[in-house]
């Protein structure tokens, strides 16, 4: 081999990409001691960028199309290099290929619950869990602040940084929605939207661009959801003392059918078991009957809470009384909604027979004189 053939042997004249993976962001070009031939043909595909940096230094960036280097196509590098009459010798420069496709399917969530002030249930700890979709809206800025001098960067290297910013803000995006714990479920896309908004100077400063943001659940503690199951466990059931009722004749029935072994001795013990459970299906069902004849009051009855949707957020509680002056002062009408217990949604005060006698109680406006 000639000294000529040695050398253009190690110039390099083609410099191009071609990204097999599904999760690499950057990839320097393997340039290693070879040195780039004046008028190499530098090939960009749609999704990528190349960006050539010199001794440390961002110089030219090229979108998707080929080129031909040259000094024309080069101003900032040739400007680096002091190259006042063009080039006509090999250069050295670095050169990065940043994919700008779009990355989705990537996760993020909280590692540990995250505290926010619930307006129904005060103090609450809460996890959230969800996906986005990111891509590199400028090239330069993110080897700058993100890649450095890594041959290759991948997804992975950044979705902790991304992670971590999401975090920060998820709380401060729940604070500013208002939105109560039980609620969230049917609000997850403006959940989305708000922490979206709040990152997307975060994600600018580092050359990205966060296209979708998706919150896929919001989760209370173990014991938390335990208790709300409880609760809504003893909606279900109602009037407990019919519950104990029915319970105590189910165990009867259940006690006569299996009178067990054992004779006389057996017998005694199930007719004992069922007069135990008949005397007090009897103190059950004599209760009341025996209060009201004693003199003994019957409870004081609770005035019942009332919930306002005003401006499709949610207002209250407000008792009887102050439900009453809203409506004197005109801020609820008959086509306001309202919630209270037992109901089973929202609608409107005049359809809701308690509240619909309120507006009653208000006096007409006054005639013009």
């Amino acid at each position: 081999m000639g000294l000529f053939d040695k050398l253009k042997g190690e110039l390099i004249d083609v410099i191009e990409w071609t990204d097999d993976s599904s999760d690499t962001l950057v990839y320097r070009f393997p340039r290693y001691n070879n040195e780039i031939k004046n008028g190499a043909q530098l090939t960009v595909r749609e999704g990528q960028a190349a960006v050539f940096v010199d001794e440390g230094q961002l110089a030219d960036v090229f979108t998707p199309g080929m080129y031909r280097l040259e000094t024309e196509n080069l101003p900032i590098l040739s400007t680096i290099k002091g190259w006042k009459y063009g080039f006509e010798s090999p250069f050295k420069a670095e050169v990065y290929f940043v994919s700008t496709r779009l990355f989705t399917d990537q996760k993020w969530g909280t590692k540990n619950p995250v505290t926010m002030r619930d307006p129904e249930f005060g103090p609450v700890r809460v996890r959230a869990f969800g996906s986005y979709a990111i891509r590199v809206s400028d090239p330069g800025t993110f080897i700058k602040e993100i890649v450095g001098t890594e041959g290759q960067f991948t997804t992975g290297e950044v979705t902790d940084q991304i992670r971590n910013i999401l975090v920060a803000r998820f709380s401060d995006a729940m604070a500013e929605s208002g939105i109560a714990v039980l609620d969230m479920a049917a609000n997850y896309d403006e959940l989305g939207t708000k922490l979206g908004e709040r990152v997307e100077k975060d994600m600018t400063a580092y050359g990205l661009e966060l296209k979708t943001l998706l919150v896929e659940n919001i989760s209370l503690p173990p014991a938390v959801e335990e208790a709300l199951d409880k609760r809504t466990s003893m909606g279900v059931l109602g009037d407990m003392s019919k519950y104990t009722q029915y319970q105590a004749a189910t165990a009867i029935g259940d006690a006569a059918k299996n009178p067990g072994s054992g004779g006389m001795a057996a017998g005694g013990m199930g007719a004992g078991l069922g007069f135990a459970m008949a005397n007090q299906i009897g103190q059950s069902l004599n209760q009341p009957q025996q209060g009201q004849g004693a003199g003994a009051p019957p409870p004081v009855p609770q005035d019942p809470q009332y919930y306002v949707a005003v401006d499709g957020k949610q207002t209250g509680p407000f008792t009887t009384d102050a439900l009453k002056t809203q409506i004197e002062q005109g801020k609820v009408t008959e086509e306001s909604l309202v919630w209270t217990a037992g109901m089973g949604e929202w609608a409107a005060a005049g359809g809701v027979d308690a509240v619909a006698k309120l507006f009653g109680a208000v006096p007409p406006p006054l005639p013009p004189s």
